[in-house]
């Protein structure tokens, strides 16, 4: 249960600290949470529990290949924030568009046969 614990009070600094960041200078907050820390100790945390090759290959293909489509939000957010779009609309529509692409994602890979 500690293990839990530890876990989830890092993962929670990292994001604090990350917002704190980007108050302060949204390029650097930017550069920091595109930097793949979360994944990274997730990738520490399974191979601790598991000890298992197989599973974080498939966990690091994943990541990949789950990521892609996510990129474009990014792009969308503030595109429409400029345009004078309130956030949370703008926000409402990156997750939109993200959760399109995810499932396009998920067809084309079971498609090609790649189960990440």
């Amino acid at each position: 249960m500690s293990y839990l614990i530890l876990k989830a009070i890092l993962s929670a600094i990292i994001i604090v600290a990350v917002s704190e960041v980007a108050r302060r200078s949204p390029g650097i907050g930017a550069l920091i949470s595109a930097l793949p820390l979360i994944t990274v100790l997730s990738m520490i945390w399974l191979w601790r529990d598991t000890g298992d090759a197989d599973r974080m290959a498939q966990y690091a293909q994943g990541t990949f290949w789950y990521g892609l489509p996510s990129q474009p939000m990014f792009l969308l957010i503030p595109a429409l924030l400029k345009r004078g779009f309130a956030f949370w609309t703008a926000l409402a529509a990156g997750w939109v568009l993200t959760i399109v692409l995810y499932m396009g994602m998920a067809a084309l890979l079971a498609r090609g046969d790649i189960r990440p």
